[in-house]
């Protein structure tokens, strides 16, 4: 009696968390796959998240989208998404930041607006979609997949538009760091002055690395406390964003703007891995964490992204190019001695 009346229940329970259970395990799988294949020579530079993507991609476009992973898919692309950047404050150091000073922040407030003013005014000058531009230029401009996550429910862009994004600021980014590791030695600039160019005009916290470790240890450490810089301000950059894009039509539509719950996260991990006597090993493990869960949610996306599509993305990403053009050079008349 008792065995009958719970088998439909376990039935049900199957029916309603196995197909979630399987997506989620699906897009972790397959960033693992993106993972182990990143450490190969050929994909260093590239980093785990854009190789999990284009693996998503390639998967999306040869074999279809697997509907019947749909639920636990889409959870991966939403929900991990935002719980991965959560876990991505706990790289920010913001005692290093505030000892950094003023100037260093005023050359990252500085990048955050090149970046994003000349994505956006090359884009209508071209035409180019408004939304997917200002994604690029928020990515260019901040720290690349990670902000563009961060910056699109603000925005309330789609997944294929936020994976698209990633996937180009990404694939940008690791020519842009390929070009600077070749001009490294060509440049008038100490390494420490190297670290801060690639600090403030690079894209991802990969690309300043795979950029300015070449330049030696101090320009390493020079490059990812301006990167840092940058991700610090990402906070009251979306904030603004959601603030402008909620704020009431008119008097008679008043309404409270919803900040994205999380960003309150990221300012609390940021400071919980600063002030708290937290392991370093700790917070090296979470910092892995953090990273595979963005690989993660970089899968749930990049299976939304149908090729046929992208050419929408071409506009843009000429956009976005010639503001990372204009922000390299920027930047290097910035510290040049």
């Amino acid at each position: 009696m008792t065995e009958g009346k719970w088998k439909p229940c376990l039935a049900f329970q199957e029916d309603k968390l196995g197909p979630m259970a399987k997506g989620v395990l699906f897009t972790l799988g397959l960033a693992a796959l993106g993972t182990a294949l990143s450490h190969l020579p050929a994909l260093e530079t590239v980093g785990a998240m854009l190789t999990s993507i284009l693996l998503a991609v390639i998967y999306r476009n040869t074999m279809g989208y697997p509907e019947g992973l749909k639920a636990g898919i889409r959870f991966s692309g939403q929900k991990i998404l935002r719980f991965a950047i959560v876990l991505y404050g706990f790289k920010l150091n913001v005692q290093v930041i505030i000892h950094k000073g003023a100037t260093q922040l005023q050359y990252d407030a500085q990048s955050i607006l090149i970046a994003i003013g000349g994505t956006m005014l090359i884009a209508r000058l071209i035409g180019a979609e408004r939304r997917l531009s200002l994604l690029l230029g928020i990515g260019t401009g901040v720290c690349g997949a990670a902000a563009i996550a961060a910056a699109a429910p603000a925005l309330e862009a789609d997944e294929e538009e936020t994976a698209i994004g990633v996937g180009i600021v990404a694939l940008v980014g690791t020519l842009f760091a390929l070009t600077y590791a070749f001009l490294r030695s060509r440049l008038p600039l100490s390494p420490v002055e190297y670290g801060i160019l690639s600090g403030i005009s690079l894209h991802e916290i990969a690309h300043v690395a795979a950029a300015a470790s070449p330049a030696g240890p101090e320009a390493l450490a020079e490059a990812l406390l301006a990167k840092l810089g940058r991700v610090f301000l990402m906070v009251p950059l979306v904030l603004a964003i959601s603030l402008l894009k909620r704020r009431p039509k008119s008097p008679e539509a008043p309404g409270t703007p919803q900040l994205p719950w999380f960003l309150g996260g990221f300012v609390m991990t940021s400071l919980m891995g600063t002030y708290l006597p937290i392991p370093k090993g700790a917070l090296s493990v979470i910092s892995t964490g953090a990273s595979f869960l963005l690989a993660s949610a970089m899968v749930g996306l990049g299976l939304n992204v149908h090729l046929a599509n992208f050419k929408r993305a071409l506009k843009p990403m000429t956009a976005m190019l010639a503001a990372s053009v204009i922000l390299s050079w920027a930047s290097y008349l910035t510290i040049r001695p």
